[in-house]
């Protein structure tokens, strides 16, 4: 089904200030191709549950975790848009008043929030196998980039480095056998941008196989 929608490239960059074609993601895909069920959301966090999503405040440079509890749809995809707007390829998305970005910048493993918040029972779903570190190189952003947000600025400066740190501590939780996690058992060969719909599919079936057996192992299916 992916194959035939054209959701990443330059063009949506150029048109729409996003490299993901953020009106086939946020409005098309959730009302009309594969419509989400807002009532059931909504009726849950009625009833109490709650959903964070995780942002960073361009001008703080801090974390911010907001949820949608009104029943406003479109509020609601704009956190949804506001929480996956990667640096650099898409566009500062309005919240409330506030610039944001993608809550990975300054949160990228949330683990923390959980605890702060009384959770002490908690499954992280990682990205990539256990070892894994990025080994790429922070590097200060030239002064044209984000420069009506110093704050901002620093955070991406050094942000390979805060990443690298969380996955340090989610291993030491997990270690210590605070946290359950589940996560690739083998080096993932997806892009963070990909295009390969065969590659993307594969990825889904073994997130689903790891999911299947991290129940079983833990008596929960």
């Amino acid at each position: 089904m992916l194959a035939k929608y054209d959701y990443i490239g330059l063009r949506h960059l150029v048109t729409q200030g996003c490299i993901f074609d953020p009106e086939l993601l946020y409005d098309r895909f959730p009302f009309e191709i594969i419509p989400f069920d807002y009532d059931a959301y909504f009726e849950n966090v009625g009833r109490g549950d709650v959903f964070e999503m995780v942002t960073t405040n361009c001008q703080t440079g801090k974390t911010e975790y907001l949820t949608e509890s009104s029943g406003d749809r479109k509020r609601l995809n704009e956190l949804a848009r506001a929480s996956s707007s990667l640096p650099y390829v898409s566009k500062i998305v309005d919240i409330d008043g506030k610039p944001m970005l993608d809550g990975g910048i300054a949160d990228s493993i949330p683990i923390q929030r959980a605890f702060d918040t009384g959770h002490q029972s908690n499954v992280v779903v990682c990205t990539r196998n256990k070892g894994w570190r990025d080994r790429g190189k922070d590097h200060k952003l030239p002064k044209f980039v984000y420069r009506n947000y110093p704050r901002l600025r620093v955070l991406l400066s050094r942000r390979l480095e805060a990443y690298n740190r969380q996955l340090d501590m989610v291993e030491e939780l997990e270690d210590s056998g605070k946290i359950l996690v589940i996560r690739p058992e083998n080096p993932i060969v997806v892009g963070r941008m990909e295009k390969d719909v065969e590659k993307l599919e594969a990825l889904y079936e073994e997130g689903f196989l790891l999911g299947e057996k991290f129940l079983k192992e833990n008596g929960l299916y």
